[in-house]
């Protein structure tokens, strides 16, 4: 009797985990409680659902869910950076039509000026015509007084147009230097955008043409990346790549070194751990030197670019510059930090 109740138990624990595991993948309560109330009421002779197979159906539930999260997780970043991109041509357009309003308004702005300088030619003529008349004054009647006092009136109205068209000028010049800071602003956010779709991607730069007619740059890339830092490789021996390309995708035939290569990759952290171990070491691929590094807008490229000469300078007299995005220049003197902005 003793045996048989500990079987009966040891069945019933074992049901009510079968209940605890489906309530958790479900979350339905009332089938739960249906369960219940079906075991209970059968014989204590009854075979017990086999619990093992359900925890691998959960399994397979679970792995299902985490694929279509992750799909989706895929599909809402791809979204993200569609918009991204469209803002940033948004911002360029708005760039375009505030470059043809300050041409304009520089247009109004000289012709202002020309016709202040006509007005006061003008009204230099007017004040040595003034002078004349008054001087014969006695011999004129009294037309020449009343032409005088018009010539008078007239100047005043001059000295007035003409302190309203300087102040005119004035504001039109607070309005200009203000568009031109919000242009700044928005050249800098466009370009801030463009850098940001790009956080995903890096940029090969010395890798020779020729060997693109004998394998495809994805299969190029994954052997750079196994001949130069393989801890990095996934479980499968590669890491995942969005694209890869040549830039700009037409072939100069008057430049003399290759085009760079640009690749996409679905994992940011992978991307960083390649760049980093670039900053470390030089890669190689068969036996030729090529250079990793960030991939970044032309802009930005040009600004970085500018630090050249007085990177290299600061590099000899032992200051340990270093550039930080996105064109700032960061250098260490007597344990002190300083930086420069172009």
């Amino acid at each position: 009797m003793g045996s048989k109740e500990g079987v009966n138990l040891s069945k019933q624990q074992k049901k009510k985990k079968e209940i605890t595991i489906d309530s958790f993948c479900t979350g339905n309560e009332q089938r739960v409680n249906e369960t219940e109330r079906e075991e209970s009421a059968k014989e204590k002779s009854e075979i017990p659902v086999n619990w093992i197979q359900a925890l691998e159906e959960l399994k397979m539930q679970f792995k299902t869910q985490l694929r279509e999260a992750e799909d989706n997780w895929e599909k809402n970043l791809k979204t993200k950076i569609s918009h991204q991109e469209t803002e940033a041509l948004e911002l360029k357009q708005e760039n375009g039509v505030l470059k043809a309003k300050i041409n304009q308004l520089q247009n109004e702005a000289k012709e202002m000026k020309d016709e202040a300088k006509k007005m006061k030619d003008e009204k230099k003529e007017m004040k040595d015509d003034l002078q004349r008349k008054s001087d014969q004054k006695e011999k004129d009647d009294q037309k020449t007084k009343d032409e005088i006092q018009s010539l008078r009136t007239r100047i005043q109205q001059l000295e007035s147009s003409d302190l309203t068209r300087q102040q005119d000028t004035i504001k039109q010049n607070h309005k200009n230097e203000k568009i031109e800071e919000n242009m700044k602003h928005l050249i800098h956010k466009t370009e801030d955008l463009e850098n940001r779709s790009r956080r995903d991607n890096l940029r090969i730069v010395g890798l020779p043409e020729d060997h693109d007619k004998r394998k495809s740059l994805d299969i190029i890339l994954q052997e750079i990346i196994k001949e130069n830092c393989p801890d990095i490789l996934e479980q499968e021996g590669k890491v995942e790549i969005d694209r890869i390309h040549r830039s700009p995708p037409v072939l100069n035939p008057q430049l003399t070194t290759p085009r760079n290569v640009i690749a996409k990759f679905k994992n940011y952290q992978t991307k960083e751990k390649i760049l980093q171990a670039a900053k470390k070491k030089s890669f190689r691929y068969q036996g030729t030197i090529v250079r990793i590094t960030q991939d970044l807008a032309a802009s930005t490229l040009k600004k970085r670019k500018a630090w050249n000469t007085i990177f290299w300078k600061a590099r000899e007299l032992g200051l340990q510059p270093r550039i930080n995005y996105p064109a700032q220049l960061l250098y260490s003197y007597r344990g002190k930090y300083g930086h420069s902005t172009k």
